[in-house]
C-alpha cells in the first residue's frame, strides 16, 4: 500500500533506499519539489507520487530510471515534460491533473511549450512541420528517419567529420551496450537531441572524444518500435544518397536489466537538424553550430523540400 507520511516534502532520506523497486506515496500531503535525493533510486520499476501538492518541474533524472510506471497526476507540476525513458512510453505513464506541464510526445496532448531563444524544439513539432511542408509527397511516414538528421552543409562543399568515414566504421563495428550508455553520459538530457515516437537521439562520443555520432536508441515499450529498427537498418543500409544521413553501425542486445536493447548509430550532423533550420529566428544562429547568422528564404525551402522528396524517392525504391 501506499506509504503515510507527516505534511510536509518527500523525505530525502529515502535516496538512501537503493534497493527499492516499487515506491507508491500517493493520496498524501507532500509539498515542494520531488528531491534529487531520489535519482539514486536506480532499481525503481514503479513510482507513484500521485494526488500530492507537488511543485516544481519534472526532474530529468527519472528519464535514466528503467520505469514501467510512473503516476505524477493530480500535483501542481509544470514546466516540461522530459522525453525519453517512461516519458516516451504513454501506457505506463500518468501526469494529468498538472494544468503547468507542456511539450512531451504528441499522444499526451500536452500544449507547446514557450521556449526561449536557442533553446531545442523537440521531433514531434518538427515531424507535423515537416509533413505540411511536403504534404504533395508520398512516403511521409519516413520522414523522422530520415529528415531529423539531414544537414545543409552539402551544399556549399563543406563536409566536416572528425574522423574518416571509414574509421568511423572500423571503431565502432562492434558496439554494446555499455559503450553507448558511456558514450551518451548514461542517456543524459544534456546530450539529447530530439524524440520521436518509437525512440530517442542522442549526441554520442566516441575514442576520448575523437568521434562524434548521432545515436537513435528505440522505445521497444511500443510494439511498432521493433519492426521500425527492421525497416531502418533494411533501407539505410542498402540505400546511399547524398541526402540520407549514413547509418554506421548498430547495436541489438540487452541492457543492465535484461531488457531488450535496440539502437542505430547515425553520422553526426555538424550543423544542425533541418527542423532547427526551418525554425530558426530571422537572421538567428542555429543552435549546436557556429556558423554566421542563417535566414532561409523561400527560395532555399522550396530547394529543401525537393532534395528530401529525392532522399524519399530513393528509400522507398527498396520496398
Amino acid at each position: 500500500g501506499p506509504l503515510a507520511w507527516n505534511r510536509g516534502g518527500i523525505p530525502s532520506t529515502l535516496g538512501a533506499c537503493v534497493s527499492l523497486e516499487v515506491l507508491n506515496m500517493s493520496g498524501n500531503f507532500f509539498q515542494g519539489a520531488i528531491p534529487s535525493a531520489l535519482k539514486a533510486l536506480m532499481g525503481l520499476q514503479e513510482l507513484n507520487l500521485s494526488h500530492n501538492n507537488l511543485s516544481g518541474e519534472i526532474p530529468m533524472f527519472l528519464v535514466k530510471f528503467q520505469l514501467q510506471k510512473l503516476d505524477l497526476s493530480d500535483n501542481d507540476l509544470e514546466g516540461e515534460v522530459p522525453f525519453g525513458g517512461i516519458f516516451s512510453n504513454a501506457s505506463g505513464l500518468s501526469i494529468s491533473g498538472n494544468r503547468k506541464l507542456c511539450g512531451g510526445i504528441p499522444i499526451l496532448k500536452l500544449p507547446q511549450c514557450i521556449f526561449s531563444e536557442g533553446r531545442k524544439r523537440k521531433l514531434g513539432e518538427k515531424t507535423k512541420v515537416i509533413i505540411s511542408v511536403l504534404s504533395l509527397f508520398s512516403g511521409a511516414a519516413l520522414l523522422v528517419a530520415f529528415a531529423s538528421l539531414y544537414a545543409l552543409y552539402y551544399k556549399k562543399g563543406k563536409e566536416t567529420a572528425v574522423v574518416g568515414s571509414q574509421d568511423i566504421e572500423n571503431s565502432l563495428s562492434n558496439l554494446s551496450y555499455q559503450r553507448i550508455l558511456k558514450a551518451t553520459d548514461g542517456f543524459s538530457s544534456e546530450n539529447l537531441i530530439g524524440s520521436g515516437n518509437f525512440g530517442v537521439v542522442y549526441k554520442g562520443t566516441f575514442d576520448e572524444g575523437r568521434t562524434t555520432v548521432a545515436i537513435k536508441k528505440f522505445s521497444l515499450e511500443h510494439k511498432e518500435a521493433s519492426k521500425s529498427f527492421m525497416v531502418e537498418c533494411e533501407v539505410l543500409r542498402n540505400v546511399r544518397h547524398r541526402n540520407l544521413v549514413k547509418v554506421i553501425t548498430a547495436c541489438s542486445g540487452t541492457d543492465y536489466q535484461g531488457n531488450d536493447f535496440k539502437a542505430l548509430v547515425y553520422e553526426y550532423m555538424v550543423n544542425g537538424s533541418l527542423e532547427d533550420w526551418l525554425h530558426a529566428q530571422p537572421f538567428g544562429t542555429v543552435e549546436g553550430t557556429s556558423s554566421a547568422p542563417k535566414n532561409l528564404n523561400l527560395l532555399r525551402r522550396l530547394n529543401i523540400a525537393v532534395d528530401v522528396a529525392f532522399a524519399l524517392g530513393a528509400s522507398s525504391s527498396q520496398f
